[in-house]
């Protein structure tokens, strides 16, 4: 074996043992799941992407429809990318919504604390134990606010499929789980099987929308989407085909979830900041609608709840008190 062949078989040694490393830590931080492909362009998934969004399927969501190219390609995000490392952290706690018609429920994945903050801090972590390992190396975190396609990443990544309610499912956690990102400017050893798509014919989820919002398999509307409505949208008023069908929802929707066959699968998350804040998995309507600003962002301070603004809340929590009176 000649000198440049051994440089060659010592450089892929690194490489491996540097990956090896990266997984090792990201696994120590308390992400579950973790895989590593080539910083490239999603181009099937840009191509999925945009067809959505010229079926209006983003619905008022017009920060979907810019920047697709920089969305769709880390190198975009990052000159020089040339690794994305991707993390799937559990957040199921085992508790459960009340059937009370004075309440709301909350999506499961806001009763904690935020969690653009918490995996956040993790990539962090991981980036700066990365920078120890390999000094001058560059990198950026993803953790849904910045332009990533998170699901698309992390079925590349071989950590789960994105299901028939867009949703993606792993076959450790199901769907419960948190997405994010770390690009890096550096090389790294590519994982390369994807998960084969588990959903086969089961059509639970498209059956259990109340609104119709799976107008196809893994093609959600948002305009009719429960979760969009009481999170994203700014109108006064909810939509009626959403008011009269929002189920108790307050903020979000489980419902394509809580069905899935594959969320039998699901653990407790050993993370104690998911674990329900008071009041927050079932807020009392009428408190709700009594909020002052001041009391709003202390209460809901560092939690994801506070994406729908106050007004928004209270609105959501006068169409369900609505709801109540009329089915009396």
């Amino acid at each position: 074996m000649n000198a440049l062949a051994i440089e060659a078989l010592q450089d892929e040694l690194s490489v491996a043992r540097l990956t090896a490393e990266v997984k090792r830590r990201a696994l120590e931080l308390g992400f579950q799941k973790v895989g590593v492909v080539r910083a490239e362009l999603l181009d099937e998934e840009r191509a999925r992407l945009e067809e959505w969004l010229a079926r209006g399927y983003h619905a008022e969501m017009e920060w979907m429809a810019r920047g697709v190219e920089r969305r769709a390609d880390p190198r975009e995000f990052l000159p020089g990318a040339r690794s994305v490392v991707v993390v799937a952290l559990n957040y199921f706690t085992p508790h459960e919504h009340t059937d009370d018609p004075r309440a709301g429920k909350i999506s499961r994945y806001a009763w904690g604390d935020d969690y653009h903050d918490v995996l956040g801090e993790k990539l962090r972590a991981l980036l700066d134990f990365i920078k120890e390992l390999v000094p001058g190396a560059r990198g950026k975190t993803c953790v849904d606010a910045q332009p990533a396609m998170d699901k698309a990443w992390a079925a590349r990544a071989g950590l789960g499929w994105i299901g028939k309610h867009t949703n993606l499912i792993t076959r450790d956690y199901g769907s419960w789980v948190f997405l994010g990102e770390l690009v890096l400017d550096i090389e790294l050893e590519y994982d390369t099987t994807r998960s084969e798509d588990h959903c086969g014919t089961c059509t639970l989820c498209l059956d259990a929308c109340p609104t119709g919002a799976i107008v196809e398999p893994y093609v959600v509307d948002s305009a009719r989407c429960i979760s969009y409505a009481t999170i994203e949208l700014r109108a006064p008023e909810l939509p009626r085909a959403v008011a009269e069908n929002l189920e108790g929802w307050l903020y979000g929707c489980d419902i394509c979830q809580d069905v899935c066959p594959w969320n039998r699968f699901e653990q407790p998350t050993g993370e104690t900041r998911f674990e329900p804040r008071e009041g927050n998995a079932n807020p009392d309507l009428e408190e709700i609608v009594g909020l002052t600003h001041e009391a709003y962002v202390e209460r809901f301070r560092r939690s994801p709840v506070k994406r729908a603004k106050l007004a928004g809340l209270q609105r959501n929590a006068r169409a369900l008190i609505e709801r109540a009176r009329e089915a009396d």
